[in-house]
């Protein structure tokens, strides 16, 4: 599923203790994803970021941005809020 965000938003809080690995795909915009001891940020159509169980991070929005994440193994019943 697609997140927009728009520029200047950024995670509240540190995500720790995640036990599944992801893959965020940069849709439009600049995003920057942050990691303990270093930042990526995915700024062209199609550029892409995957880490492991238990990598802690965050992340801003340098400037609008439209990204989609892919964790796994999915877990039953798991959606986002007010979201099919």
């Amino acid at each position: 599923m697609g997140r927009s965000s728009a520029r200047g938003e950024r995670r509240l809080a540190w995500v720790t203790g995640e036990e599944r690995s992801a893959l965020l795909a940069l849709v439009g915009g600049r995003f920057r994803m942050e990691f303990r001891g270093h930042d990526v940020v995915p700024e062209r159509q199609g550029d892409y970021v995957v880490w492991g169980p238990g990598v802690d991070h965050s992340w801003t929005a340098e400037d609008n941005s439209v990204v989609m994440t892919v964790r796994w193994p999915s877990i039953p019943g798991c959606r986002a809020p007010g979201r099919l």
